[in-house]
């Protein structure tokens, strides 16, 4: 397989050198040249298949050949060695848990696949790669994670000072070795900024051999199309209308489940969830994508002003708007209903939700009473566990909240960040030093 820029000025590259360089010469983002389908047994067979299984398959057939099958499975065992499951809160609603890895949110498949495949190919370098990532929260002890005392890999993580969580905070600043957490002086875009502008600096690549572990690398967003395929092999009756609803910040997320489409899983439609960052609906409203200065929210991770798969999706539906706008549906909820839909949920269902699912909720709900469907198949993707935003969640619902022994012990850790502005120079400066 081979694959190209979203921007279409730089040449095919082979997986490999897409999950090296992570983003193209160009400044876009890299693209499968096709999307195979899967074949028919593949789905008349899917419950008969373990979720390592499902991901093998569907990785062994968009990757080809490039790793061999023995190596390709053993990444995926170790990357993704825990469940997605379905909770069912009624009969046509259902939460898919994406945060029973070890960081407890849904950025572990994509930043363990990423750093097991990465460690893979880098063997053959004899140069040390320095990853940059952008995070809004839970990205950054994914990826932290994932490459924590990895050989010949330096990870270097950017946050928005102030706009993260606590737990998310800890979990990130809180690793020694070859991992260093930069706690910048403004939002997740200015983060996010800083890593692209660093990618198309002629004296950096010279000087570093640079990579990405956000969404914008493809072999984050390769994995994250994996548990859609293990939510539909868990739906007792495949026949109904399947809807996923997507909290969305970045779009990576979603991008991944466009992916799972395209390669023959039969979704009826996409939702997009999201804050009051709401630049995506108001591009299906308009058919023109304004990006502006994101907002801060109780839902932190979607807090995106200018989110980078957006170019994906364009490019999946060949600048269509007509055609994303009827297979992709985009609702904005304020702060104030995210916490009436966590109070609602908990009292209806005894589920505690996120805020991010809380979001996905609201909008589920919303698509369903403005279209009338009775009998479907709602998937929400919960995307972190609720104990990452205890503050809140214990605030909105008046109750203690357990936080699972993973989370707590990062709370007794020394922290260790180190502060930058916002200016381009000052990171590109910080970087040079440490060379």
């Amino acid at each position: 397989m081979k694959f190209y820029s979203t921007n279409k000025k730089s040449k095919e590259v082979s997986f490999k050198e897409a999950v090296i360089k992570g983003i193209a010469d160009d400044g876009g983002l890299f693209m499968p040249a096709s999307f195979p389908v899967l074949p028919k047994k593949f789905f008349d067979e899917i419950e008969n298949l373990s979720f390592q299984e499902i991901c093998f398959e569907v990785a062994n057939t968009i990757i080809g050949d490039e790793i061999p099958s023995k190596t390709l499975q053993s990444i995926i065992n170790n990357a993704i060695n825990f469940k997605a499951p379905i909770v069912k809160l009624n009969n046509n609603i259902g939460v898919l848990e994406l945060f029973h890895g070890p960081t407890l949110a849904f950025k572990d498949f994509g930043a363990r696949f990423m750093a097991e495949a990465l460690s893979y190919f880098s063997k053959e370098n004899k140069k040390n790669i320095t990853i940059l990532v952008a995070t809004s929260g839970d990205t950054g002890s994914a990826v932290a994670n994932g490459f924590l005392n990895s050989k010949g890999i330096k990870v270097f993580l950017l946050y928005p000072e102030g706009k993260v969580s606590h737990i998310q905070e800890m979990q990130l600043t809180t690793l020694d070795g070859n991992i260093t957490a930069l706690e910048v002086n403004g939002t997740f875009d200015d983060c996010q900024k800083l890593v692209k502008q660093a990618f198309l600096d002629n004296e950096l690549k010279k000087n570093f051999f640079l990579s990405s572990a956000n969404s914008i690398n493809i072999a984050r967003l390769i994995p994250q199309s994996f548990y859609y395929f293990n939510a539909y092999k868990q739906l007792e009756d495949k026949n109904k209308p399947l809807i996923f609803c997507v909290p969305s910040g970045n779009f990576g997320n979603l991008t991944g489940g466009l992916i799972s489409k395209k390669m023959g899983l039969p979704v009826e439609k996409f939702i997009a969830a999201v804050n009051s960052n709401d630049v995506f609906p108001n591009y299906l409203k308009t058919g023109k994508f304004i990006p502006k200065p994101s907002i801060k929210t109780i839902s932190n991770a979607m807090d995106v002003g200018n989110p980078s798969n957006f170019y994906r999706i364009l490019d999946i539906f060949n600048n269509d708007w007509y055609k994303l706008s009827t297979e992709i549906s985009s609702s904005s909820f304020s702060d104030e209903l995210t916490k009436s839909a966590i109070k609602r949920i908990r009292k209806d269902y005894n589920y505690l939700i996120d805020p991010h699912g809380a979001v996905g909720y609201l909008a589920l709900e919303e698509y369903i009473k403005q279209n009338k469907i009775e009998s479907f198949n709602g998937i929400i993707l919960e995307t972190a566990h609720p104990a990452k935003f205890i503050d809140i969640m214990e605030d909105v619902l008046k109750e203690n909240i357990e936080i699972p022994e993973r989370l707590e012990s990062s709370l007794y850790k020394e922290k260790k960040s180190i502060k930058i502005s916002n200016e381009y120079t000052d990171f590109k400066n910080f970087l040079l030093n440490q060379n």
